[in-house]
């Protein structure tokens, strides 16, 4: 699959990639253009390649056959030496037995660059990443946030021409790495550096890259900004994957999807009628009415069987007929609409929002 491509000339440009080990086809016919200053995510499950296609580009784990571009020159077959990027690992990778100002200078020491400006660099990212006080101590000292930031500033202090991150926030605590994808994106645009990111987390896709890529099996499902991916799933694949969904085996009829118990309005698009599909609805998009609220073309009537109270907004399952449905209701409406387990609830489900996919078999 091949992304759209912007007038603007590609910073890097993947074409034709595969990637085999032995048997095992890991990548498949990768088509991908990343246009200069982007953010992109590679996002998918654990085993989709994603990691597998970011060490291609690196040249840590050369592709079996097909070509990279990087700023218009083919480095499809350069030592990752000879590449010109910087990375971050999982793992931090940092130098235990060197301070955090050596482990910084590390790559610029080997670029023959004299002391006085090295340290200066050194200092300036220091500052950067908001440690400038701590250069003096060991890996060991600093928290695994702060041993985070020493790594992106040591894979930054060349300037790169591309940032690769290789799940750099997995390990760490749940508000660590909320508050650094926020560091770490405004850090991005201060250097305006192309970074590609590999995450399995869609929260963190979603908040941090200008477009995502979502993977499956070697292959690319999608590429689009975050809204695109979340409100324009190609693939049942990207709608179950990304968010949640309840999802429904159907049949189209004229501008409508037919499944037990429900008919509903929908924007079947190129599905023939009496062709099986297969129905996804988030959760956010079955919207609660008042009784007296007017018409409208999805309307129903559902039973509220329980609610969770989730902090920010309360689950309710509902049962409409037969069906099983799965909503997020705002704390709002729920006192609004005096939404309660057991009660009487009608619902809106907006037929744009009603997402059709080819069926069962997808």
């Amino acid at each position: 699959m091949t992304d759209r491509t912007p007038a603007a000339q590609p910073y890097l440009e993947i074409r034709n990639l595969w990637k085999a080990f032995g048997d095992f086809v890991a990548l498949r016919d990768i088509d991908l253009d990343i246009h200069p200053g982007e953010f992109v995510c590679f996002l998918g499950p654990s085993g989709c390649g994603k990691t597998t296609l970011l060490r291609a580009i690196a040249g840590l784990d050369p592709q079996s056959r097909g070509t990279i571009r990087q700023g218009g020159k083919d480095i499809s077959t350069l030592p990752a030496s000879g590449r010109d990027y910087g990375i971050v690992f999982q793992s931090y990778a940092l130098f235990p037995n060197l301070t955090v100002e050596r482990n910084i200078a590390f790559g610029l020491e080997n670029t023959g660059r004299p002391k006085a400006e090295i340290k200066a660099r050194v200092a300036e990212l220091l500052a950067l990443v908001g440690l400038p006080e701590q250069g003096q101590k060991y890996p060991a000292q600093l928290s695994g946030g702060q041993q985070q930031r020493i790594a992106l500033a040591r894979a930054i202090a060349i300037s790169p021409g591309l940032l690769l991150l290789d799940e750099p926030l997995s390990a760490l605590d749940a508000k660590v790495r909320v508050h650094l994808r926020h560091e770490i994106k405004e850090l991005q645009r201060k250097l305006g550096v192309t970074t590609i990111m590999v995450t399995h987390d869609q929260e963190e896709a979603l908040s941090m890259a200008d477009r995502i890529v979502v993977m499956n099996h070697g292959v690319i499902e999608q590429v689009g900004t975050p809204t695109e991916i979340y409100r324009h799933p190609a693939t049942l694949f990207v709608a179950d994957f990304i968010g949640e969904t309840n999802h429904f085996d159907a049949q189209v009829q004229s501008g409508r999807v037919q499944m037990a118990g429900l008919d509903l309005a929908a924007v079947t698009g190129g599905h023939a009628p009496g062709s099986a599909v297969r129905v996804a609805i988030r959760p956010e998009d079955i919207l609660p009415m008042a009784s007296d609220a007017p018409e409208a073309e999805n309307r129903l009537a559902a039973q509220v069987a329980d609610m969770e109270f989730l902090g920010s907004y309360w689950r309710a399952h509902l049962k409409v007929g037969e069906v099983a449905l799965v909503a997020n209701f705002s704390m709002n409406a729920v006192r609004r609409f005096d939404i309660r387990s057991g009660a009487a609830q009608l619902v809106e489900i907006p037929a744009e929002r009603v997402l059709v996919f080819r069926g069962a078999s997808a």
